[in-house]
């Protein structure tokens, strides 16, 4: 898929097709990477399309909704899931459960720190939710780490997209 595909998906959608993006990869579903999308939105922003503070708030609030969704399911299913993910992949489990014991040393700073790593950022939910994190905590934690590695992505495209454009086209 090609940027002109993606900018028309824009034009005819528009802030909501930021924001439908974004939670979908943070629910680690398929569908455009974000690591494209938000690039892209910040050339937008920088064009005029959008202002560049809606794109940061409509980033966030769909990276926090998708962990919102993850973690819930870490808390209300996370055990039995864990379980079921051990049986089919049993030599993940030392790895995983050095993850889990992390989270619980490290709190709400681990959930800030992985939200900053690729992969890792959408998956720290589950385990979160699993050691039944404070909820609030989790949420200001996330928060932080999204608005970082969003800010990052959009604020490349804001100030560098046209000219990779340039240079790719």
């Amino acid at each position: 898929m090609d940027i002109q595909t993606l900018t028309n998906y824009f034009l005819e959608y528009g802030a909501f097709f930021i924001f439908v993006i974004v939670l979908l990869e943070y629910l680690n579903l398929p569908g455009f990477p974000a690591g494209v999308i938000m690039p892209l939105a910040g050339i937008w922003a920088s064009q005029g399309e959008i202002s560049f503070p809606m794109v940061m708030i409509l980033s966030v609030a769909a990276g926090l909704t998708g962990s919102w969704a993850l973690y819930l399911l870490g808390r209300t299913g996370g055990t039995r899931l864990l379980g079921w993910y051990f049986r089919k992949f049993p030599k993940q489990r030392p790895v995983i459960e050095e993850k889990i014991r992390f989270l619980r040393e490290k709190g709400c700073v681990g959930v800030f720190v992985s939200k900053l790593l690729p992969m890792v950022r959408t998956l720290i939910s589950i385990p979160a939710g699993m050691v039944k994190m404070n909820f609030v905590k989790y949420t200001v934690s996330s928060a932080l780490g999204i608005f970082l590695w969003n800010l990052l992505f959009v604020g490349a495209g804001y100030f560098f997209g046209e000219a990779a454009i340039r240079i790719f086209s």
